[in-house]
Order: structure tokens, then C-alpha cells, then sequence
């Protein structure tokens, strides 16, 4: 869906607009500000654009995996005679055959290529074969035979405490234990809640393909839709045992991502194919092998306690946050210090007591995914404060607004939030938006009945219920990363070309690249080079990063390049370069004397520079939880209605109405969008995603047994406001604009149906039972 669409059952209805302009004025037809169009945006509709499935190459090979169909075994034996001897089979790889470092990790270097002595999950890499048939290679890894001797799985976080060690790093991989204020102090009214956050896969569009082909130096080429190309030629270098500079990833097309898109698991054994064969490798997974190998949102079990005094103002909070890593770390410690940091949310309180705790399990591995460690705590924090409000018999909107944040206020880790923070404009603007119409009782209409056209509900039974939620999120890295991204502008024969290796992953760094290359030099023709490792690095595409340090390293080479530009005009009319502008293409100084053309000032010459951009410093979070962690921080408020039923407990999610904190509008329509994909990406963690798992085993790892939400479940998004007041330590003031609503929306329908029905649904997705009535009259 677009941002003007409607699809079969609802419509976003979107106000941005770019600073500066009013109702009757129209945004600008390009820089920042303008509703620019994606440049692949015909490629990917016409079905033209090139992903890693549709690469080939000469003598072109195809690989496969063998994975581990038990979550815990012991592994005795590895047998590979039969697969090597099939006919077209041209290499069979295992543990024995990794020339350098037999285990990789982004941020713990901890999980083998292949399992060796043990198999820790289910569909963990065991082999990989190489073969010039993709059916061939399938059989070959299925003749493969390995002598397991099953385990007793651990499946339950909180017995992974007692459990024998899973790793030899042990079970425990992180424990923040959050000290801030008076652990005496108590409230005069006190609520408690236990609340489940379950397993929420990325679901890519676009299963993992690759391929990789060796180079004559006896290195390897990597053609993947990597998100961070950099890190994951120097994990795959050192598995391969080659320099760096030997192994080089070209980033393909990326469909879809809300994480980390590819595991690096994935592009090692292709690599060692291909440096076994001398022979290109190309692997695509199969829907199911996707589902088995990359991470997936964090199961989370979160027991809470709010106290407030008898005017619902909070005194204290106290937790325990307990996220499930799977078998290995990845980027669960970050994960966890987020989950810590925003336990209370975006709501003042004096005194907060938080013991957070991951650890490892015989589950499917876990990782980044949009929002991570901030939208399973949201969920239990909203739901307290629903409870709070009906013991006091507080409107729950009101009650928000009694605690909510504000720039100056002090967060429970000790850091003051100096970016702008309007929690509370957020929250009136969508309080005061005017609710939707109740549906008619008419057997005309029970398309509007929960469960659709089809469902077996009756028009009786359903309730309606209006939910708040307030969320938060942290941008860019925490904890002391090093955020730093380099970029070069090159101008020539009046066209512009960016070289910046952040990988565009469908948050639009292309095309805002191309906004402030326009913007900044007044060129409308500008390129955006293809990404691969020899560029310098730009990081991983998350957290809002590339908008961030990507887009101020853009900016701050484009005026440089500016400068190199003007300086010789300046000098020849004997002023600063301050006094010149640009617009439209053309050079025009303040008084009017100097009038020229860009291409003109050029004079065929060619301009360049190079830039880095660098946020000011974090640190990690020390023994009590305390310390400026966070680079800068964006807020979200959402009400959800639902109609319910009751009898059946079938949820239809009627509207979503969302206020916005963005700092600054840098393409309205392309905002828009990203704000309506994080919306109906919480609908689905609310309501229907859950990647369900028995003794470790993932149960139906498809897309029939994993339901997403379609265009038919997108209810009307209204996009009620979009408060632009700039973050001043950020380029252009802007803020990340997708994970904020992923984080808020699921919170927000879990509120709204226990308006509707009483009950108190603390476990997300919404399962039927837990929304049946308490009370059926």
C-alpha cells in the first residue's frame, strides 16, 4: 500500500507536510521536503530489478544445506561418502573443512558455522554441499548421515538458570540489574501483572539467496542482500581464513528487511563452496530453511509491579524482564539494555528497581528485528497502566497524561533527555481525534464483523474498544558504539553521484541521499552508487542509523563539494560564499550582481569530497544500570479501536490513529509510508505472528502456518500529527520514523481490547481465548 491507497478494508489518511509550507502551499519538487520517488521504485514494480535469486554465472553451481532436525543432540558421527559419490555432487563441506575460524557472531562470537560436537537448535547447519543440479545438491545434503543422540532440550528461559551449561559460555548472557532511586519508597495504590511477548519472525519477502564466486587471487566475491556488508566480510575473512581485503560482499537488492537481513551463516558455507570448487556457488533458501536459519524477535516473559499515589501519579516501578536469546547471543545484550532502559516508558518516575536477565535455550536463535527489546516491554508497561487507571477510575488517557516525559525529565538510567520529547502533544492529538462511526447492525454489513465476510460471528456480540499506547526508541547504537559513516560526492558534467556504502534496505537512504545532494547543490540528476565492501563502511542499517550518520556524511561532502564550487566565484567578485545561493540549478548571489548556472560554474571540471559523520559519544550502562547510553531518543502515541467478539473472541482491528514525534519531515509521502508499514507490522506481533515452537521444534515454518497481515486486515491508519521540532544534534533535526509505531501498536490493541471485553490480555499476540468477555451481557 501507498500512502494515498486504500485497500480492501481501510485507507491511510496521512497530513505531513515539509517545514515551511501550509496548507495552500505545495511541498517543493525536490531536496528535502519534497515527496521525491524512490529511483528503482518502476524497476521493482515492473519485476526488472535484480535480487540475489536472480543472479547467475558461467559453470554456475548450486548449494544446499543439511540442518539439524532435533532443537538439542549430541552429534556422534558425520558420514559424507554417500553425498560425495552421487553423480554432479562437486563438494561436500562440514566443520573439518573451515580453514580459519570454525564460529562467527556480529557482537559474541559464539555460534559455529557448522555444529560439530553439538546441535543446538533446530535447523542449526550441519553440512553443505556443492552441485550442478539445485535438486542434485538437495538429495546429496538429504544422503548425508549424521549419528545424533537426542537431548532433553531446554525450552524454558527460566530454566535455563539451573540448566546445565548449553555452551561453554554458559546459559547466562546477560543480567542488568536497573537501580534508580529509593527502594523503600511505595505507592498508596499498587498494581501487578505478568505478561508473555511472543516469537515474531522478520518474514522478509524475499527468502535468503546468494551467491559467491571466487576470484583468481584465490579470494571470494559474496553477492548477498547484506544489511551490513562490512562486518559481514570481515566474519566471513576470518571463518575463511583470508585477509579482509581478500574477500569482497556486493550488496543485491534487498526484499524487505526490519532487521538484520541476512545471517552470516548463510554466506559462509557459500563462500567455502565456491573457494573449494573454483566454481561460482549460488544458494536459495527455501521459504522453511528461512524460517530455520535468521533471527527472530526475542520471546519475552515480563513480571511487573506500579506503584502511584491516589492521584495516579507514579512513585515507582518495579520489574523483572527475562528475553529467551534461543541458542546464541547475537544481539541480545543490546537488546536487554533496551528493554531495561525504557521499562517504564516514556513516563516520569522517581524510583525504578529493574532486573533484566537473557539467556540462552534450545529455541530458534533470536536478534534484531524493528524495536527490539522496547516493544515487549511496551506492551507490559501500558498494560499497568491500564490496570492503574481502572483501580482509580482514571480515564486511561488521562491518567497517561498525568506521568508522561519531557525534554528535561531524567530517565531511570540517569540521563537527561535533552531531545525534544512532546509525549504529551502526541497523546492530546490523538485523544481528540474523532473516533470512527459504530458499524450499522445490518446483515448488509457483516463484512465489518470480526473474522470477515466468511466469519461466524453475530452483530450482537460485538463490542468496541478505544486503547491508548505511548512508546519509545532509542536511535542509532547504545552502549559506547562507534557510529561513524563515510560518504563521497562526486559532480560531473552536471550530474552527481553518491558512493556511500549504506545499504538500502527499503528505509529510503537512496532517496534522500539523492534529496540532500539536490538540496545542498542544486543538481537534479544524482546517482546513487551500487554498495559493496570496497567503499569505506558505513554500519548496519538499523536503528535509524543511515538517516542519521549516513545522511549527515552526505551532507557534509556535498558542502564541501558546494564550497570547492563557490569558492572560485566568490573570490572573483570579492565576497563570501555565505552571500551565494543555490536553487533551481542556478548560482545567484544576495545583491543580485552574480547570476549563473551551475553547469556554467562547473566548467567541465569535476568536484569531489569526502566526508564522515560521527554522533557525539555514548557509554554502556554500568553495574546498577545507570549512564548516558542513548544518542537521542523518538516517541510515538497511537489509539486503537477494535470491535470485538465477545463469544468468539475473533479481534478486527477498525483504526489506527498515530502522532508522531519526527523531528523533521525530510519526504512526506515516503514518511508516510514507513509509518503505516511499522503500524500493520504491530497489528500482525498484536493479533496473528507468532513463530510457535513444541520442545524446540518450530512448528509449520511457513507462510500457511505463520500468518502475516495482509492489505484485508490493514485497517484506516490516520496520521494525526507529525510534530517537526528538531533534534539539534541530529542532520536535518530529523528522527527515525519506522520502529517507533512497531514498538507502540501492539500495545495499543491489547489496550483497546481489554476495553472491550474486561479482560486483561497480557499476552501478545491476542489469542481468541483472551478475548472472550468476562462479562457476556
Amino acid at each position: 500500500m501507498t500512502s494515498d491507497a486504500a485497500t480492501a478494508t481501510g485507507t491511510t489518511h496521512t497530513t505531513p507536510r515539509a517545514e515551511g509550507t501550509g496548507p495552500d502551499q505545495e511541498p517543493p519538487a525536490h531536496g528535502l521536503g519534497a515527496s521525491l520517488p524512490p529511483a528503482d521504485a518502476r524497476a521493482k514494480t515492473e519485476g526488472t530489478f535484480p535480487y540475489a535469486a536472480d543472479l547467475w554465472a558461467e559453470g554456475l553451481l548450486w548449494a544446499a544445506l543439511l540442518r539439524s532436525p532435533h532443537p538439542h543432540a549430541r552429534i556422534l558421527s558425520i558420514d559424507t561418502t554417500a553425498a560425495a559419490a552421487m553423480p554432479g555432487v562437486r563438494a561436500v563441506v562440514t566443520h573439518e573443512d573451515i580453514p580459519g575460524d570454525s564460529a562467527y557472531g556480529r557482537r559474541v562470537v559464539d555460534r559455529p558455522v557448522f555444529a560439530a560436537d553439538l546441535a543446538r537448535h533446530h535447523g542449526e547447519a550441519i553440512a553443505a554441499v556443492a552441485a550442478d543440479h539445485p535438486d542434485t545438491a538437495r538429495l546429496a545434503a538429504a544422503a548425508i548421515t549424521v549419528e545424533y543422540e537426542v537431548l532433553e532440550p531446554v525450552t524454558d528461559p527460566e530454566k535455563a538458570f539451573v540448566a546445565e551449561p548449553l555452551h561453554p559460555d554458559g546459559n547466562l548472557i546477560r543480567h542488568i540489574p536497573l537501580r534508580y532511586g529509593d527502594p523503600d519508597a511505595v505507592g498508596e495504590v499498587i498494581v501487578e501483572g505478568l505478561y508473555r511477548i511472543g516469537r515474531q519472525d522478520p518474514a522478509p519477502i524475499g527468502a535468503e539467496a546468494g551467491l559467491a564466486v571466487p576470484r583468481p587471487d584465490g579470494g571470494v566475491e559474496l553477492y548477498t542482500a547484506s544489511t551490513d556488508p562490512h562486518t559481514d566480510r570481515d566474519l566471513a575473512a576470518a571463518c575463511f581464513g583470508l585477509e579482509p581485503d581478500r574477500v569482497k560482499v556486493v550488496v543485491t537488492g534487498v526484499p524487505g528487511a526490519t532487521g538484520d537481513r541476512e545471517d552470516p551463516g548463510f554466506q559462509i558455507p557459500l563462500g567455502l563452496l565456491a573457494l573449494r570448487t573454483g566454481c561460482p556457488v549460488k544458494l536459495a533458501a527455501t521459504r522453511e530453511e528461512s524460517f530455520l536459519g535468521h533471527a527472530h524477535r526475542h520471546p519475552t516473559l515480563l513480571r511487573y509491579r506500579h506503584h502511584a499515589d491516589a492521584e495516579g501519579r507514579l512513585v515507582k516501578v518495579e520489574a523483572q524482564i527475562l528475553l529467551d536469546a534461543g541458542a546464541y547471543a547475537d544481539s541480545s545484550s543490546e537488546s536487554l539494555a533496551a528493554a531495561v532502559a525504557f521499562a517504564c516508558g516514556p513516563y516520569v518516575v522517581p524510583h525504578a528497581f529493574i532486573e533484566g536477565w537473557v539467556v540462552r535455550t534450545n529455541n530458534p536463535p533470536s536478534g534484531h528485528v524493528r524495536g527490539e527489546g522496547a516493544m515487549q516491554v511496551c506492551a507490559a508497561y501500558e498494560g499497568q497502566m491500564d490496570k492503574l487507571a481502572a483501580k482509580l477510575g482514571v480515564d486511561p488517557a488521562e491518567l497517561r497524561l498525568r506521568n508522561v516525559l519531557a525534554t528535561g525529565d531524567i530517565l531511570p538510567t540517569s540521563q537527561t533527555v535533552t531531545c525534544p520529547a512532546p509525549v504529551a502533544e502526541l497523546l492530546e492529538a490523538v485523544r481528540d481525534f474523532p473516533l470512527p462511526a459504530l458499524p450499522k447492525d445490518d446483515p448488509e454489513d457483516d463484512w465489518l464483523l470480526p473474522g470477515g465476510p466468511e466469519g461466524a460471528g453475530e452483530p450482537g456480540a460485538v463490542r468496541r474498544g478505544v486503547g491508548y499506547a505511548l512508546g519509545m526508541v532509542h536511535m542509532l547504537g547504545a552502549e559506547g558504539a562507534d557510529e561513524v559513516s563515510t560518504a563521497t560526492v562526486r559532480v560531473h558534467d552536471g550530474a552527481a553521484t553518491v558512493i556511500c556504502a549504506a545499504v538500502e534496505t527499503g528505509q529510503g537512504f537512496s532517496t534522500l541521499a539523492r534529496q540532500i545532494v539536490q538540496e545542498t547543490l542544486g543538481i537534479d540528476e544524482v546517482h546513487v552508487a551500487a554498495v559493496d565492501t570496497d567503499q569505506p563502511p558505513a554500519g548496519p542499517a538499523t536503528h535509524g542509523r543511515h538517516t542519521w550518520v549516513s545522511g549527515g556524511a552526505v551532507e557534509r561532502a556535498a558542502k564541501m563539494v558546494r564550497t570547492q564550487l563557490l569558492q572560485p566565484l566568490a573570490h572573483q567578485f570579492g565576497m563570501s560564499t555565505e552571500l551565494l545561493q543555490i536553487a533551481d540549478g542556478k548560482i545567484t548571489s544576495y545583491d543580485g550582481v552574480l547570476s549563473t548556472t551551475v553547469t556554467e560554474a562547473m566548467d567541465g571540471k569535476e568536484l569531489w569530497a569526502t566526508a564522515q559523520c560521527r554522533p557525539h559519544p555514548t557509554e554502556p550502562l554500568d553495574g546498577a544500570g545507570q549512564g548516558d547510553a542513548f544518542v537521542g531518543l523518538a516517541f510515538c502515541a497511537v489509539r486503537a479501536v477494535v470491535d470485538v467478539d465477545i463469544e468468539l473472541g475473533s479481534v478486527r482491528v477498525v483504526e489506527m490513529a498515530v502522532a508522531q514525534d519526527v523531528g523533521r519531515v525530510l519526504n512526506p509521502s515516503q514518511l508516510a509510508v514507513r509509518i503505516e508499514a511499522g503500524v500493520t507490522q504491530g497489528i500482525g506481533a498484536a493479533l496473528t505472528e507468532n513463530l510457535r515452537t513444541a520442545r524446540g521444534l518450530i512448528r509449520h515454518p511457513d507462510l500457511t502456518g505463520y500468518a502475516l497481515p495482509t492489505s484485508l486486515d490493514a485497517p484506516d491508519i490516520h496520521i494525526v500529527k507529525l510534530v517537526e521540532e528538531r533534534d539539534v544534534v541530529a542532520p536535518f533535526g530529523a528522527k527515525a520514523a519506522s520502529a517507533v509505531p512497531v514498538v507502540t501498536s501492539p500495545a495499543a490493541v491489547a489496550a483497546a481490547v481489554r476495553a472491550a471485553t474486561g479482560r486483561p490480555v497480557n499476552r501478545l499476540p491476542i489469542r481468541p481465548q483472551s478475548a472472550v468477555a468476562a462479562h457476556k451481557s
